[in-house]
């Protein structure tokens, strides 16, 4: 699976819950989040617009890095 790295505003547990929420709910994913780094690394089928997008609807900015 393709492994794609996001960065996302999170500046607490709070932030981190709210990726891991929207992630689970998506389904498909494996995921690592990076608190002190604000970022998220995705093993996932699924487009990374569709990754983008998901990650957005916890209402913080995020935005693609790249493929890890």
């Amino acid at each position: 699976m393709p492994k794609h790295e996001f960065s996302v505003d999170m500046t607490c547990e709070g932030c981190s819950n709210a990726v891991t929420r929207v992630l689970n709910k998506l389904g498909g994913v494996q995921f690592e989040i990076d608190l002190p780094n604000k970022k998220v690394c995705i093993d996932s089928e699924h487009s990374v617009d569709t990754l983008l997008a998901t990650l957005k609807k916890t209402g913080k900015s995020a935005s693609y890095l790249g493929e890890k």
